[in-house]
């Protein structure tokens, strides 16, 4: 179960908050194999003046900008699958956003098995008593 969190400069945008949902979504399950079903997505604004960047507010720098975190079981992604992530997803926004700034970035959180799940079962538990979650 991926958990998305991602922050976008600006104002709340529904359109774009959409768009990059939906996004978010489509290659966190395509690229690390996951299920939508089971992947969720927090979206957050910050004004351009409340992110700063060596100091200077975007506002300053004149650019937009996001922070993708996304956490997923330990082990369950490769190198090579978080390196396509995190050039895939960068790509995408800046079509979508355009004008980001390069500290832009995309964050693969491993977490332990034991320490993430959903419905108050740990992701261990599942792995270990996977025939009751067919």
């Amino acid at each position: 179960m991926p958990g998305i969190t991602l922050t976008l400069s600006g104002d709340k945008n529904a359109v774009l908050t959409q768009k990059c949902v939906d996004l978010a979504t489509d290659l966190t399950c395509r690229i690390f194999n996951k299920s939508k079903a089971n992947t969720m997505v927090i979206v957050r604004y910050v004004d351009y003046d409340d992110w700063f960047i060596d100091g200077k507010s975007l506002t300053d720098w004149g650019r937009n900008s996001f922070r993708l975190e996304v956490t997923v079981v330990d082990e369950t992604c490769t190198k090579e699958q978080k390196a396509e992530y995190q050039k895939a997803v960068y790509e995408a926004m800046n079509s979508i956003i355009g004008n980001l700034h390069p500290h832009s970035n995309v964050h693969v959180i491993d977490c332990k098995a034991a320490s993430y799940g959903y419905t108050g079962i740990t992701q261990e538990y599942r792995y270990q008593h996977k025939d009751e979650f067919l």
